[in-house]
């Protein structure tokens, strides 16, 4: 176990977790808001397990988190910091399932996360990216201190993304 909210449990995500993970990244909003991972197999799923958040995990100490109620464990979403070539410094990343939007499940798990880098891992400078036509999570992101910094690409032929920035004194 990561960290523990009073509604929630993030841990590091597993090989078990390739059902939860393979419906959360085929929902529509995922693919419009943060982009289609290619993922449409249980094998593929694992996969993306093992190569990106386990791999962030033994690479950098941290990466996305699996989110679950803590009265069932049932997983809901996604939540937890990225280190991407493009950036500078480590991201905020969060998506749920469309069930369990708008229950402020996200901003719960976000500011655990927010409070999880700065005290335990000693991050200084935390970003996030969003769609720019993603208002709740732009939303979320200045509810917990972020401000916009302006646009970036996280590849040469990626599109526009708007980076936003906390320097550690809001308080999630």
């Amino acid at each position: 176990m990561i960290l523990r909210t009073p509604r929630l449990e993030l841990r590091e995500l597993a090989p078990e977790d390739a059902a939860f993970i393979l419906a959360l990244l085929n929902d529509p909003s995922f693919i419009q808001n943060i982009g289609d991972r290619g993922v449409r197999t249980m094998d593929e799923a694992r996969d993306y397990i093992a190569n990106g958040p386990a791999a962030s995990y033994a690479r950098y100490g941290f990466g996305l988190y699996r989110v679950g109620l803590r009265e069932s464990g049932e997983p809901i979403g996604i939540c937890g910091l990225l280190q991407r070539d493009a950036l500078p410094d480590p991201d905020l990343g969060f998506a749920f399932l469309p069930a369990y939007r708008r229950q402020g499940y996200a901003r719960e798990s976000a500011a655990a996360v927010q409070r999880y880098a700065r005290e335990t891992l000693g991050v200084t400078r935390l970003l996030a990216i969003a769609n720019p036509a993603n208002r709740p999570s732009i939303r979320l992101l200045e509810t917990l201190g972020f401000h916009f910094e302006g646009l970036t690409r996280l590849s040469p032929d990626g599109a526009d993304l708007n980076l936003f920035a906390e320097d550690g004194r809001s308080h999630g």
